[in-house]
């Protein structure tokens, strides 16, 4: 990717972009570079927006969880750092199952459709260029990181990340600080259910521990 990063908000919406898109995808597998092309200048946030969708739903897609979440990292990482991502070879031209692919961005465009109603340009500081930006940036880059924790087979454990992702691309796309407030608190409830999951299984450990130590 040789062109510059485009971190702005874009005049059209989401849920039209992520239909475009879905509309393009063919054949019987496709890769994250194809779909990077597919959606061209419409900008990196609606790249991590995208890549938000299949785990918002209960479906197991091959290779998806580490494609796409690596993806989002680095991209968040590129947005933090104000420069264009660098993506490693095998997470651009990993093969995906273009129809289960197809399938879950069908259902996951409902969502945005459905989300993007209520969003709007408000508490416009909290999408401004610079150190803001920046800081928008790195809880993108924690969403993502939280989607790749290795839970996916917890309930929600994928679903909550993938909101926060979900939210903060949409807050920073169309300077809704509402949207990137809410995505701030997904992420606090995914660490903090993260820790009661690692709390319970020490609990448990330890409980089975005393009673063969009994």
């Amino acid at each position: 990717m040789t062109a510059d990063p485009h971190f702005a908000d874009t005049d059209s919406g989401f849920a039209a972009a992520l239909d475009s898109t879905i509309r393009r995808i063919d054949g019987d597998s496709i890769t994250l570079r194809r779909l990077m092309a597919m959606i061209g200048e419409q900008g990196l946030l609606m790249i991590s927006g995208l890549a938000s969708l299949p785990f918002l739903l209960p479906v197991s897609i091959p290779g998806v969880s580490t494609v796409f979440g690596l993806a989002i990292v680095l991209i968040a990482l590129a947005i933090t750092l104000n420069r264009m991502p660098w993506l490693p070879e095998r997470v651009l031209d990993r093969d995906l199952p273009a129809a289960k692919l197809r399938a879950a961005l069908e259902r996951g465009a409902g969502i945005v459709a459905r989300v993007e109603r209520f969003v709007k340009p408000r508490l416009t500081g909290l999408t401004t260029p610079g150190a803001v930006a920046r800081w928008n940036g790195v809880m993108l880059m924690l969403a993502g990181i939280l989607l790749m924790a290795p839970f996916g087979f917890v309930p929600f454990s994928n679903t909550l990340p993938g909101i926060a992702v979900l939210l903060l691309s949409l807050g920073m796309m169309q300077r809704d600080g509402a949207m990137v407030i809410a995505g701030y608190a997904f992420n606090v409830i995914t660490i903090v259910y993260f820790g009661a999951l690692i709390w319970l299984a020490w609990v448990a450990g330890t409980g089975i521990g005393d009673r063969i130590a009994g």
